[in-house]
């Protein structure tokens, strides 16, 4: 087993190459002049299991062009089987036709890691269980929600907890936490009227007087959960807190969320936002150690799904 970091989370793959007690294959990855990505793969690699750890964050573009390159160059080495770790899918949202003549761009993305060389994909909490169906190769997709619920039942010491989905498209995954943590469930209807932008409608179920806890996949413009927090507080909440997988915090999102009624904003490392959240009520915990076993399990033909059972 070796593991190949690209350049989009360096910290994360330094984590999960501890957890492994292994260290990251030497690599030279760098851009030519015209932005071009190039890369040096500098150990033997025939024969091998590789995991390649590269995000597809901002900038998103040049992070999946360099996961495809670095799946070329391995396949091109005589790779024995190749093994994308994306801790964060882009393109995720755009899983269907929205409008007429419009992309399924998600499924363009899995068709490029496919057909790249990748013989599996690793990933975590993508937006849509069916994107695992865009893949002609086999998907793991890992949940954050273990980690979650070990961080509040050591920091939030509430006995009237409520999991709140900030739309309908969330209630599962609230559902999901909310049946490990004994809570209650509620959900916050909303409409929207343009890309990244959300009015809060109504919050059905009881929230008065008990502690929220929002949950979602992704938070990108930070309007949504901001406005959720908002409602959930005029409806006599006591607290709320919001734990969320990926943080894409774009724009001002970060300054929305200081702002917002949310006691803490807890997210995960899956996306590198350390310069972005210093000194904020953003707190970061990491998924090497889930990232770390998955693949350790994916190594030893083992089962993955036992990790959340």
């Amino acid at each position: 087993m070796k593991i190949v970091s690209g350049t989009n989370n360096p910290i994360l793959s330094k984590e999960i190459s501890k957890h492994l007690k292994t260290k990251l294959v030497n690599t030279n990855i760098r851009r030519f002049a015209d932005s071009e990505v190039y890369i040096e793969i500098n150990e033997n690699m025939r024969g091998s299991e590789v995991f390649v750890i590269q995000g597809t964050s901002y900038p998103a573009n040049d992070n999946i062009m360099e996961l495809l390159v670095c799946i070329d160059a391995l396949r091109r080495a005589s790779a024995k089987n190749i093994t994308a770790v994306l801790p964060y899918f882009g393109y995720a949202r755009q899983d269907r036709k929205v409008t007429p003549r419009s992309p399924i761009s998600a499924k363009l993305v899995a068709n490029l890691i496919t057909n790249a060389g990748a013989n599996r994909v690793l990933t975590l909490d993508l937006h849509a269980n069916q994107i695992q169906g865009f893949f002609d190769i086999p998907v793991d997709n890992l949940f954050a929600a273990p980690i979650f619920v070990k961080d509040i039942k050591k920091n939030i010491k509430s006995k009237s907890l409520v999991c709140v989905a900030p739309d309908v498209g969330g209630v599962e995954r609230a559902r999901a936490l909310g049946k490990r943590l004994n809570a209650e469930l509620a959900i916050i209807d909303k409409r929207r009227s343009g890309p990244g932008k959300s009015q809060v409608m109504n919050v059905i179920g009881e929230v008065k007087g008990k502690t929220c806890i929002i949950i979602d996949d992704l938070v990108d413009s930070g309007g949504t959960i901001c406005n959720a927090a908002a409602a959930l507080m005029e409806k006599g909440a006591k607290e709320v807190y919001a734990y969320v997988v990926h943080a894409v915090l774009s724009g001002d999102a970060v300054k929305k969320i200081q702002k917002s009624k949310i006691k803490q904003f807890v997210v995960t490392n899956s996306i590198d936002n350390k310069q972005k959240t210093k000194g904020s009520k953003i707190k970061i915990i990491s998924v090497a150690s889930l990232l770390g076993e998955a693949i350790n399990r994916i190594s030893e033909s083992k089962s993955v799904s036992k990790l959340f059972k």
